[in-house]
């Protein structure tokens, strides 16, 4: 499941000894780029209190934003599954793509032509300068997983994801799926 090298596609799970990380404890980031200059990629399980709506009234949709991360969190972004439907995707893997014509996202929502199970919100990324994933790699921060849910990774549950993952890596990481998000509770 783990593994050292990481591709743009896979997923980051957050270890359970990043506590204390308002960002990323208990993340599960999925890596829309990564190469020699740097990665990014957005938060998948931490929703925020908004819905597009919220954000983008003329969109009347209460689909869920999430937060991407720290990085530029002024700024909405998307992942979908549909880019026969929405022109100017990029292609991250195995069926997901990343933004493209915005206009045309609030045409097909606003015409039920796509719902939540086809695309994913995010307010800010999660980015890192060269060297800067592998450092906190070398640090045990993270874990990294292929992504075995493909452009279905859309529809996870995010109440669930990180504790599910924890146990699918088993051993010690089991104890961890069901111990509190602060170990002060404890």
């Amino acid at each position: 499941m783990t593994s050292i090298e990481p591709k743009k596609g896979d997923l980051l799970i957050a270890e359970p000894a990043i506590i204390g990380d308002v960002s990323f404890n208990r993340s599960i980031v999925l890596l829309a780029d990564h190469s020699e200059e740097g990665s990014i990629g957005f938060i998948l399980n931490k929703p925020l209190d908004y819905t597009i709506s919220d954000l983008i009234p003329e969109v009347e949709a209460s689909f869920k934003v999430y937060n991407g991360g720290p990085v530029e969190q002024d700024n909405l972004y998307f992942i979908h599954k549909v880019p026969q439907l929405i022109p100017n995707s990029i292609e991250i893997s195995l069926g997901i793509y990343w933004g493209g014509d915005f206009n045309k996202v609030a045409e097909l929502i606003t015409a039920n032509t796509i719902d939540e199970n086809d695309i994913r919100f995010f307010l800010g990324y999660s980015g890192w300068d060269m060297h800067q994933l592998q450092n906190e790699l070398n640090a045990n921060s993270w874990l990294v997983s292929e992504n075995i849910y493909a452009k279905n990774i859309i529809e996870k549950d995010y109440e669930s994801f990180w504790k599910e993952k924890m146990l699918e890596l088993g051993g010690e990481y089991s104890i961890w799926s069901n111990a509190p998000e602060n170990p002060n509770y404890n």
